[in-house]
């Protein structure tokens, strides 16, 4: 229908600025990295299906173990709160650049590891809870974990599937709601909310709403012009006069 009105839309999702940077996305990917421990911690509840641990453990017990797969702004952001709670936190990732970084801003609060397979299969099986939290730009989100590699979690641990919003990173995601967030497959709690900022609106909106406002002004002064003068603007358009202008969507509808 967009195509068919002429219309032009552009995602939040694909306004970049330089270095790969996602500065609408980012406020979201921010908030829903640092609610992924807590919807963690929650789905062990026993209520819930979990395993009954606390995250955080007790004088003599120990905390709970956090694997957080995707280094990006929800797997930053999600690495500081489980730190911050007193986990033992790993992260994954396929690019060394940011798990430096990891290293430089948790030191060995945090176990980085490069992102392989067998590396994703090693730590799901010692884990208690999981965050999704690998994406690629305007894309689905990578399956890292198909149903062999899930059923190595162990009973009553928790799947918290950020990239649900893109698809999900499992196999065995599918879309919930915050009215029932909660669902067990294979034994192992999942957490598939899409938008996760829709629980904290509050928050939410204030910070999306910084972020968008400079592109509003722009195009209310300027129209499609701005997007000449922004190629971050421009690389946010997905559909123009009549035809789809991302090359991802494109891709994506493609093969569905």
């Amino acid at each position: 229908q967009l195509m068919a009105r002429g219309v032009t839309a552009i995602a939040y999702e694909t306004v970049s600025k330089p270095g790969g940077v996602l500065p609408l996305l980012q406020p979201m990917s921010d908030i829903a990295g640092r609610l992924a421990p807590q919807m963690g911690a929650l789905g062990l509840h026993k209520s819930h299906g979990g395993s009954g641990k606390l995250i955080t453990g007790m004088p003599g017990v120990p905390p709970a173990q956090v694997l957080v797969i995707g280094a990006g702004v929800v797997g930053m952001s999600a690495a500081r709160v489980a730190v911050g709670l007193g986990a033992r936190v790993t992260l994954i990732d396929h690019q060394t650049d940011r798990l430096g970084l990891a290293e430089a801003q948790f030191g060995a609060r945090v176990e980085t590891r490069f992102s392989t397979p067998e590396a994703i299969g090693d730590s799901l099986a010692s884990s208690d809870i999981v965050i999704g939290a690998a994406q690629i730009p305007g894309r689905h989100a990578p399956r890292l974990i198909p149903l062999a590699l899930l059923k190595r979690m162990r009973p009553g641990a928790v799947l918290v599937d950020v990239a649900i919003d893109q698809g999900g990173i499992a196999e065995t995601s599918r879309p919930t709601t915050h009215s029932a967030p909660f669902y067990v497959a294979e034994g192992v709690v999942h957490y598939c909310v899409t938008n996760m900022p829709g629980a904290v609106a509050h928050t939410s909106t204030q910070a999306l709403t910084h972020a968008t406002l400079p592109y509003v002004l722009a195009l209310a002064e300027h129209g499609m012009a701005a997007l000449e003068v922004d190629a971050g603007l421009k690389q946010g358009m997905q559909v123009h006069a009549g035809r789809i202008t991302h090359a991802g969507l494109a891709q994506d509808l493609a093969s569905s």
